[in-house]
């Protein structure tokens, strides 16, 4: 595998007339077989941002390369390794599953491939309806749908704007797989998604994107690790009305309207949670305080991700 990154974004500006900057100078590698989710805002730049990828809209400024080819001098070298999934089937309505991808496939100018189509919508669940009309499946097999039109001429880089925007839990469950194995197959991925779930449980790095600009590009677990605080809560056997002085060295705050106290703490400094939460219990011995529960849980990527669009705001 290279080590070159499959897309390399450099210092990418976009700009509208009237004045409307919808990207600031973005840079932005993608590697080889990764899972990429970019997350941001409505209006934060997600959707312009690929779109100058895939070569449907001009950047301003700065420049897009596709394994190597520059995505404006180079559009079809470029665009032939990209497979774009969109939100909606379009016009389609009438024409038949196999129809639709074998068209797909076409517009490429590949040739025809029937086992490369039946291997597709096999992977996908597909192959029992590829006779059927589009307007008669499912929302979730139209989704699929629109995956195999971006894999018919078998790109190496796979973008899904919103994959699972609307679909049910199972669904969304089914589609997550589905993308994995993608992955496993050597595709590379990149999302858009709202859904922070979607990509604490699927991305190997994430991006965060706002007003425009790329706020932090970080590996998930490391972001996790990095940002991530952790609390411990003890529910009190007697309510407080305030949080006693001799308990001011740590940070606590009163929750559950005086039955619970919480304590948070850096994950990530060794031994704080040992050390700190021992001197915690040692001091509300101390001070007389009795509890008759406690737990700790860990920051979600969510609380992440808005203290970040906070920040940046």
């Amino acid at each position: 595998m290279s080590d070159a990154p499959v897309i390399a974004v450099e210092r990418l500006s976009k700009a509208y007339a009237g004045g409307f900057e919808a990207l600031k100078e973005i840079s932005l590698e993608i590697r080889h077989g990764e899972i990429f989710a970019l997350l941001g805002p409505n209006g934060a730049g997600k959707t312009t941002l690929i779109s100058v990828i895939c070569g449907l809209v001009n950047a301003t400024s700065g420049r897009v390369l596709v394994d190597g080819h520059d995505n404006v001098r180079e559009f079809r070298a470029a665009r032939e390794r990209i497979g774009l999934v969109p939100q909606e089937l379009t016009n389609e309505a009438f024409t038949t599953v196999w129809d639709t991808v074998s068209f797909s496939r076409g517009l490429f100018g590949k040739g025809k491939d029937p086992a490369h189509i039946e291997k597709v919508l096999r992977s996908l669940s597909l192959w029992d309806k590829r006779h059927n009309r589009l307007i008669t499946l499912s929302g979730g097999m139209k989704r699929r749908v629109l995956i195999a039109k971006a894999l018919a001429h078998e790109p190496e880089i796979l973008f899904l704007d919103e994959p699972t925007a609307g679909v049910d839990v199972e669904l969304r469950r089914d589609m997550w797989e589905v993308v994995r194995q993608l992955r496993d197959s050597g595709v590379t991925i990149i999302l858009t998604t709202h859904y922070i779930e979607e990509a604490e449980e699927m991305a190997d790095r994430i991006g965060v994107i706002r007003r425009g600009e790329l706020v932090l590009v970080e590996e998930k677990q490391a972001l996790m690790r990095k940002l991530g605080s952790k609390e411990l809560t003890l529910h009190l056997r007697e309510p407080l009305e305030t949080v006693p002085g001799s308990l001011a060295r740590h940070e606590l705050a009163l929750a559950e309207e005086g039955h619970a106290l919480v304590y948070t703490y850096d994950a990530n400094v060794p031994g704080e949670d040992q050390a700190g939460i021992a001197e915690l219990l040692a001091d509300l011995e101390a001070a007389g305080i009795g509890f008759k529960d406690l737990h700790t849980r860990q920051s979600s990527l969510e609380e992440i991700f808005v203290s970040l669009v906070k920040e940046t705001a």
